[in-house]
């Protein structure tokens, strides 16, 4: 990417059609499960006095929350990834004026359940995508993953200028709710949502210019494995468990700056030159964090606060329904710099400089 820049020249979103609030999903979690004194307590102070709103689900009915069957829960990852992937896709399309024949690549990351193949099979059948077409799809690497995706999918790019690429990131968080006592469990519970991204890359040496362009500049990552126990998933009864620490927003913290002062340094930037700034918004500590950690303003990571507020923790997409809230509300002058950090499992943490 730092010899052949492209473009990010549309960017949708999508969710699950039914938007559970913080309230209702306490009365759900109270009435559905027999909840020990603290559990309750904890779920009460989540998400009765919640910084989320509430968030969408992909289920068909609330008695799928107790759903504990392995196979059940991947058939329900399938159906409704498919779902919004499709629609976000489609929206991406229609945004950048593009057929679904024309495109020449696709790259799908996801962490929340297990596909062979991949989703991109589906999509591929769903959208009505070629079959030449290039494509990839990225497992295992957790909240972060939208960024790595912008990655790959600019290499594939590179190699064929002509033809646009997908950059899908999907999750079905709530597949891999896992009751227990543990506060890490019950914070999972509370603030994991479900929702997906599509983004349409193609080569800068395009001449038919977006106003809307971003330039995708430079990509950097860290892998931390001394942390690895902080935040993954394992397999616990058969099932995905969530694992989250209590050190997560120190940790998040400290490996985005790494991350992100090697990328500025790197191309000779310092922070009071980044205009926008897209932080996986992974909870109001996290956000915190990386506020101090980075020096910066509550006020300049407001759209990750309002995702979070809006939508909860969507997991790998969550970064880019931040950078389109920066698109459509603060639209900002072409030429400025904008920087997309994000942290996963691993514990890993992606950054990816940006130039509207």
């Amino acid at each position: 990417m730092r010899n052949h820049h492209v473009k990010l020249n549309s960017l949708a979103t999508a969710n699950p059609s039914w938007y559970v609030p913080q309230k209702e999903a306490y009365e759900h979690y109270n009435t559905m499960f027999k909840l020990a004194d603290e559990e309750r307590d904890l779920y009460k102070r989540l998400l009765l006095d919640s910084s989320i709103d509430g968030r969408y689900i992909g289920m068909d009915n609330i008695e799928q929350v107790t759903e504990t069957n392995p196979d059940e829960l991947n058939k329900r990852y399938l159906k409704y990834g498919r779902q919004i992937c499709e629609k976000a896709i489609r929206l991406a399309l229609d945004k950048a004026k593009l057929k679904p024949d024309e495109v020449g690549g696709l790259v799908v990351n996801s962490c929340t359940g297990y596909l062979c193949p991949g989703l991109s099979s589906y999509i591929l059948e769903d959208v009505g995508l070629p079959t030449d077409i290039q494509y990839m799809d990225l497992m295992g690497m957790g909240c972060g993953g939208a960024i790595p995706n912008l990655f790959a999918a600019s290499g594939i790019v590179a190699s064929n200028p002509e033809k646009p690429v997908l950059s899908v990131a999907f999750e079905i968080c709530t597949s891999t709710i896992f009751m227990g006592e543990d506060p890490g469990l019950i914070v999972s519970n509370c603030i994991f949502g479900d929702g997906a991204s599509a983004a349409v890359l193609v080569s800068d040496n395009k001449t038919d210019k977006n106003p809307e362009d971003i330039t995708l500049l430079d990509y950097e990552s860290g892998l931390f494995p001394r942390y690895r126990k902080d935040l993954q998933y394992r397999t616990e009864d058969h099932r995905l468990r969530n694992v989250l620490g209590t050190r997560v927003p120190v940790i998040g913290a400290k490996t985005i700056k790494e991350v992100a002062n090697r990328l500025l340094k790197r191309n000779g930037l310092v922070k009071e030159q980044i205009r926008s700034w897209a932080v996986h918004p992974g909870g109001t500590s996290v956000l915190d964090g990386v506020s101090r950690a980075l020096k910066l303003q509550q006020d300049e990571l407001r759209h990750s606060y309002q995702v979070f507020k809006q939508y909860g923790n969507m997991s790998s997409p969550s970064v880019m329904f931040v950078l389109k809230q920066i698109l459509e509300h603060d639209r900002p002058n072409p030429g400025e710099y904008g920087l997309l950090l994000a942290f996963g499992a691993g514990f890993s943490a992606f950054a990816i400089l940006v130039r509207f």
